[in-house]
């Protein structure tokens, strides 16, 4: 059985940094791409990042410039660095991955930026 644990998450000012780590256990050793996902109150969940085991990154728009995703592969461990956050980045984060195509998500943590 795959379980992915995230952590990190808490509050934090705007303009602030916050670091995610989300931790894979279980029967699959490797997958081929890991990520994050977030859903705001009222919002549909949306893609915020995601990492290929070669490395290969891709962000949302509204994170580019201030968020970055990486992953040690030996470790199964996907982690999200988010600089300048915002108000709207308030959000619960959940970790993503993909092997043999199917998915797994992790129970998700809470970010919440506020002054």
């Amino acid at each position: 059985q795959v379980q992915l644990v995230e952590s990190g998450g808490g509050l934090v000012q705007p303009g602030g940094s916050l670091r995610l780590s989300c931790a894979a256990s279980g029967s699959i050793f490797s997958f081929g791409v890991m990520g994050w996902y977030r859903q705001a109150p009222g919002k549909q969940r949306e893609l915020v990042a995601t990492i290929t085991s070669g490395g290969s990154t891709n962000y949302a728009d509204s994170v580019k410039g201030r968020f970055t995703i990486s992953r040690d592969n030996a470790k199964n461990t996907v982690y999200l660095q988010m600089n300048s956050l915002k108000p709207e980045d308030t959000a619960v984060y959940y970790c993503y991955a993909r092997a043999f195509g199917v998915p797994y998500w992790g129970q998700g943590t809470q970010v919440t930026v506020s002054s």
